[in-house]
């Protein structure tokens, strides 16, 4: 009978086990690789076979009698076995993956590293900030045809709605008929006769006194709906806001409007002229004026000797180049004798002179005239910062024209304006030698300004003022313009003695209205303020349409002063580190209320006290008295803020100081424009030299003020805004920081959030 297939398996398998055992042990390994390579069969084998493969195994003979039949099991599922080369394939195709990943990953980094070294990371475009959204203003572009009388006209904006709603077409100002273009009038804010002051002889443009100064002219009134400012006050400082300054009127006394030919500036001579011939035709015997031919260092210089009885003697300056920085005094360099010497009192500007008979055989029994007493005035001098390759523009000539007509020639000599010029390049010896000196200076400046400039450079200011520690702040020098603006200003200070205070002027700022009423508006109100609260105020906007007269906001910033604010701002400024060096530690509990300041408040290792004044009495008993009637010994025109705790990207830039246990007590106003007195830059001056002390440019001069006890004011001068901010929400922008000031918290505007200040003017 034949054997079914299953059985001729099995039979194979067991002949190819005795065959297999029969071998020697030698063998054993063989057998082990074939039974792996054969593992079907030996499940079939084991489960029918009754003999044993191995020794250790138990005989069949001692299996049961009754022989039973293997379980079946379910056949596994056995996958496919991949070929050994086609595995190896795989291998390395998974490798060089993960070899490339890991390159991959190594060069993402090396460029997002060089992205962020050279800032050219790509981001994604912030949230635009939220006033963005405010819809824009429509009515600072009238003309002058819309003028009205300023009670007649209803302002845009800051209006009551504080929602930010546009105008509606009810409230809107009524349409203007046409009409024809009004008569300017002559704008004149001097007097022949300035108090006690003497009499202010005119001045003229040519030497020979031939060439009358044309004045500017305004047209009466405000255009119709034209927006009043959101910031600061026409009213508080003085200043007129019932007229209209218009391009001819304001610029075409000083070359605007007429062609190179007869001595202007060709600019305007095309487009609407209307009212262009009028500042000539009504200014009498003044006709236009050629300013090719204007000298203006002699001009000054002439106007200055002729009114040189108004004012303080002349200190004697040095002669030397290096020392002086190239500048004489007008009356020194034209030979002209000054006054004779008079007492001083311990106010600034306030020396008086007495006029008494000059007669030697005068006989003494004679009734003699009541003696006619004289205050003489200070002597300002204004620096106008510029650099010498710097481009001007036919806009920036005429712009330099009127600061020197109004302040200077039309003032009788008030104001001597000079220009303080950047030589960039250090190789440039300017102090070695005097034949260098003249001809980077004349090369320096337009030909009828010449003879007006002092040349500086950072490597002379390392000369002067060496051993001053270098930290290279922001990858800055210490003796940089842009770190220390006012060493140059406070050394022509130095050596020039003669002048009581001192304009440090950019050449970028702008006033659509008159130099002179601008510039001596804000002498008297700085000069009638009181000193308490007033470093308190001085750290706030003040906006009128949130926080009404000066008055209630005088006496608003005391309350929140003296008693604090329950302002969430308060919290970020908390967050101030004790210790420099440690800004892991905890800040310290800071209570609700602020210490208001009375006096100097100097740190521990601050210059000597020489000069700084003292308190008459306590803060409590005093009554809005001390400093009334004192000038100011710094003039700002933006708000003197705390920059302690803030995100002010300089308030750490603190050069000679111990720091060790914290940062000296210090004050910033953004912009380096500024009037700081004789005084003011002495100590300056004194403490650059002797103590090697300094700080970040806009943080210098109110810091030392705060130090030494002087006399600061901020000046709220008017500031508008392009966009119809809720005015009370821009008081909480303007004035984010602690306690409602504009300083002291993460939260001021001042720092990550300048980009507030974008459309205010």
């Amino acid at each position: 009978m034949e054997k079914s297939g299953m059985d001729k398996d099995i039979a194979y398998d067991d002949s190819e086990a005795e065959s297999y055992e029969s071998d020697s042990a030698s063998d054993l390994e063989k057998a082990q690789t074939w039974r792996r390579r054969s593992p079907n069969r030996f499940q079939r084998r084991d489960a029918t076979s009754s003999y044993s493969s191995s020794s250790r195994e138990t005989s069949g003979s001692h299996q049961r009698l009754l022989h039973t039949s293997p379980v079946k099991r379910k056949s596994g599922f056995y996958g496919y076995r991949i070929p050994p080369k086609v595995a190896k394939y795989m291998c390395w195709a998974v490798l060089s993956t993960l070899i490339i990943f890991v390159l991959f990953l190594i060069r993402a980094s090396y460029t997002s590293s060089r992205q962020v070294e050279n800032g050219t990371v790509e981001k994604s475009p912030p949230k635009p900030p939220p006033w963005e959204a405010f819809p824009f203003l429509k009515r600072y572009h009238g003309g002058i045809r819309s003028l009205v009388g300023k009670k007649a006209s209803v302002p845009e904006y800051p209006r009551e709605d504080e929602r930010g709603q546009n105008i509606t077409a009810e409230s809107r100002p009524p349409k203007q008929e046409t009409k024809p273009v009004p008569k300017s009038v002559v704008f004149n804010p001097y007097s022949a006769v300035d108090g006690n002051h003497g009499e202010r002889h005119e001045c003229f443009l040519d030497q020979d006194g031939k060439v009358k100064i044309p004045r500017v002219h305004y047209y009466p009134g405000v255009m119709n709906g034209f927006p009043d400012p959101i910031m600061g006050s026409h009213e508080v400082l003085g200043l007129r806001n019932d007229m209209c300054f218009e391009r001819f009127g304001r610029l075409g006394p000083y070359g605007y409007g007429y062609s190179v030919k007869r001595g202007g500036t060709g600019a305007g001579l095309y487009g609407d002229r209307e009212g262009a011939e009028d500042i000539w035709t009504d200014s009498g015997s003044v006709s236009e004026v050629d300013y090719r031919d204007i000298v203006w260092a002699e001009v000054q210089a002439t106007c200055a000797n002729k009114n040189a009885k108004r004012f303080h003697p002349l200190e004697k300056a040095t002669g030397n180049l290096f020392l002086d920085l190239g500048v004489e005094s007008a009356q020194a360099k034209d030979g002209v004798e000054d006054p004779a010497p008079v007492e001083d009192d311990s106010t600034v500007g306030k020396r008086e002179i007495t006029d008494v008979p000059t007669s030697k055989n005068e006989s003494t029994t004679e009734k003699k005239e009541p003696e006619k007493r004289i205050t003489l005035l200070p002597r300002t001098a204004i620096l106008i910062r510029t650099w010498w390759d710097f481009h001007y523009t036919v806009e920036d000539v005429l712009y330099l024209r009127s600061l020197i007509t109004e302040l200077s020639l039309l003032s009788g000599g008030e104001f001597t304006v000079h220009f303080l010029v950047h030589v960039r390049d250090d190789n440039v010896p300017i102090w070695a030698d005097k034949k260098i000196y003249d001809r980077v200076l004349e090369n320096a400046l337009p030909a009828e300004f010449r003879g007006m400039g002092v040349l500086w450079s950072e490597r002379q200011m390392g000369l002067i003022y060496g051993g001053i520690q270098e930290s290279f702040f922001r990858d800055l020098p210490v003796h940089g313009v842009y770190r220390s603006t006012f060493m140059p200003v406070q050394y022509f200070s130095h050596q020039h003695p003669e002048y009581d205070f001192v304009w440090n002027w950019e050449m970028d700022v702008r006033y659509t209205g008159h130099w002179y009423h601008f510039f001596d508006q804000i002498r008297k109100w700085t000069k009638a303020q009181p000193r308490k609260g007033l470093w308190e105020r001085n750290g706030r906007f003040y906006i009128p349409s949130v926080h009404g007269s000066w008055e209630d906001f005088k006496q608003m910033v005391r309350v929140q002063t003296e008693m604090g604010t329950d302002s969430p701002n308060n919290i970020w400024s908390s967050l101030k580190s004790t210790n420099p060096s440690n800004t892991n530690s905890p800040a310290a509990p800071q209570s609700k209320a602020d210490k208001s300041i009375w006096g100097p408040e100097p740190p521990p290792d601050v210059l000597p006290a020489q000069e700084n004044p003292t308190p008459p009495t306590t803060y409590e008993k005093d009554h809005y008295e001390w400093g009334v009637g004192e000038e100011s010994d710094l003039i700002t025109f933006n708000p003197l803020f705390d920059p302690d705790g803030t995100t002010w990207f300089f308030t750490e830039d603190i050069t000679g100081y111990n720091t060790t246990a914290s940062l000296p007590p210090r004050r910033a106003a953004i912009t380096t424009t500024s009037r700081l007195s004789k005084r003011l830059l002495t100590i300056m001056h004194r403490e650059t030299v002797l103590k090697r002390h300094t700080m970040f440019s806009e943080m210098w001069p109110a810091s030392v003020s705060l130090h030494h006890g002087l006399k600061a004011v901020y000046a709220p001068h008017p500031m508008y805004i392009d966009r119809r901010w809720p005015p009370s929400y821009l008081a909480a922008v303007m004035n984010g920081g602690r306690n409602g000031a504009s300083g002291g918290a993460r939260t001021s505007v001042y720092g990550g959030r300048e980009h507030n200040f974008k459309g205010t003017t």
